[in-house]
């Protein structure tokens, strides 16, 4: 079974997400002036969960696998991030996208605090049947942690509805009853959401289009560079293309393709809905995923994973407007270049925040079980990242500083306000 994977191929040196993560709430601290004490807590996640675990394969061998489910904080309620099955997950990476997780949360006012979890595993290497018993048994270990009052899991690179649809029934055998606000991302047809599968992207797409409209820049003729042509990458191009914008440049595993007079994406969509590789369709010139990075355009769109954009290979950036797709793709090193060069950085926990957005949207529909139509799913996700957005940039303005710190410096500060007003127990 095809997983929706949002990587492009990369052969870029592995950074310390952590590191990145703590720095940037460092910096934020800074700004806001937070007490050491409060600094302590938030860079260290609340609860760690580390499980290895058997799976049977079809062959009649057993494997043992390593998963995380960690909790960051929760002074805003229960916690909300997804799960990701990827060779490379490891403790450091798991507990800095649950960290981005609370301030995602934070940044655009919903009531959670940032949970993220995974397992090391190529889930491309799996069966589907070894795919749903790795699930199942991998929702067994975190059960004593999820529930809908306390951490709801979400889809995530190497995820997708189905394998939240198995997490959802596992959890709810246990129950003796089905518990569909467990998790989210799920297939409609068992309690998901209208518009959850293209929520990211269509976000994504929402705040460039808002970025531009402040520039008094239109977005029809600009050029774009997308890494990553998954679940992420996939719809934002489409929906740039579709406005007018011309798409020059795209990665997924298999390599990268451009082509200067733009590439037709919804041609290039039956490659991704077929799981075929973009290199062989043909549509222009190979290019390798750091040229990518460097390639002469307005806009550029990180959607694959973290630390893509370091010191070492910012200066060579020649995109005028970065909006990061994916989580933690710009370190902070590169940041500071980007900001001495006058490269404006959209960041990630405001960027890429419609996939939690309609991810909550879900969680209220089936707590009530009640559901919206599409038209009325998309409406509010426009409004609340539109709303979200138009504060962090006010912010930047106001106190002379980049959208990042601005970002960062909004969701700290209701966090650290939700934990003083409920005070230190006991």
């Amino acid at each position: 079974m095809a997983t929706n994977v949002d990587y492009g191929a990369l052969n870029l040196e592995k950074t310390n997400a952590l590191e990145s993560a703590i720095a940037q709430f460092n910096s934020a601290a800074d700004h806001l002036g937070i007490d050491q004490g409060i600094r302590d807590y938030l860079t260290k996640c609340k609860r760690e969960l580390t499980v290895h675990f058997p799976v049977r394969k079809d062959d009649g061998t057993t494997d043992v696998y390593t998963g995380y489910r960690i909790h960051h904080n929760e002074a805003r309620g229960p916690v909300k991030g997804g799960l990701r099955f990827h060779p490379d997950v490891d403790l450091d990476e798991v507990r800095a996208l649950a960290m981005w997780m609370t301030w995602k949360c934070a940044v655009v006012n919903l009531p959670y605090g940032g949970a993220k979890g995974g397992v090391a595993v190529d889930p491309k290497t799996l069966s589907l049947r070894e795919l749903e018993t790795l699930t199942r048994r991998f929702a067994t270990e975190i059960s004593s942690l999820i529930g809908p009052a306390k951490d709801v899991p979400a889809p995530d690179m190497g995820t997708n509805p189905q394998i939240m649809a198995w997490i959802m029934d596992t959890y709810s055998m246990h129950h003796g009853y089905t518990v569909s606000g467990v998790v989210t991302g799920k297939p409609v047809s068992v309690g998901g959401s209208m518009g959850r599968e293209e929520a990211t992207g269509k976000g994504l797409f929402y705040v460039i289009q808002d970025t531009m409209k402040a520039r008094n820049t239109p977005l029809e003729g600009r050029t774009v560079a997308v890494q990553g042509f998954g679940n992420v990458g996939s719809v934002v191009a489409r929906y740039l293309a579709g406005a007018g914008a011309k798409v020059i440049g795209l990665t997924d595993v298999s390599g990268g393709i451009y082509n200067a007079n733009g590439l037709d994406i919804e041609a290039l969509w039956s490659y991704k809905k077929d799981r075929r590789p973009l290199t062989d369709a043909n549509q222009g010139d190979e290019i390798g995923n750091s040229d990518l990075l460097e390639l002469p355009v307005d806009i550029l769109v990180p959607a694959a994973i973290e630390g893509q954009l370091r010191g070492d290979n910012a200066d060579r950036v020649q995109a005028k407007i970065i909006v990061e797709g994916a989580n933690g793709p710009t370190t902070p090193a590169a940041d500071a270049i980007f900001n001495e060069r006058g490269i404006l950085v959209v960041p990630d926990i405001i960027a890429n925040a419609g996939g939690v957005i309609v991810s909550y949207f879900e969680w209220v529909q089936d707590l009530q079980s009640f559901f919206w139509e599409h038209n009325e799913v998309d409406t509010k996700l426009h409004r609340l990242i539109t709303t979200a957005y138009e504060a962090v940039v006010a912010r930047s303005l106001q106190d002379k500083i980049t959208l990042r710190e601005a970002a960062m410096a909004v969701a700290v500060a209701k966090v650290v306000e939700a934990i003083n007003i409920r005070g230190i127990y006991p």
